[in-house]
């Protein structure tokens, strides 16, 4: 499989076969994609092994997704996660 695109936020991300989506936002320049329930403090990739949550995301509407584990597959939708849950 070749290179292909994910969504973020709406705008178009190239991703590569067997990167996560992590990965993919990374590689692209993102370092934030999540803000704290309480203070609205940005957050991303911080131990990329699966062990904090601070890289979470809403992932084709399912919020809480580990960006760090989850493989990027074309077509996928990845949205900004506000605290809990709440997509940006």
């Amino acid at each position: 499989m070749s290179g292909f695109t994910i969504r973020f936020d709406g705008a178009p991300v190239a991703a590569a076969p067997g990167q996560t989506v992590a990965a993919v936002l990374w590689a692209a320049g993102f370092r934030s994609w999540r803000t704290t329930r309480g203070a609205a403090a940005p957050r991303g990739l911080f131990c990329g092994i699966g062990v904090c949550f601070d890289c979470l995301v809403t992932i084709d509407g399912v919020r809480n997704q580990r960006a760090c584990l989850v493989p990027a597959r074309p077509g996928m939708e990845v949205a900004t996660q506000l605290g809990v849950g709440d997509e940006l």
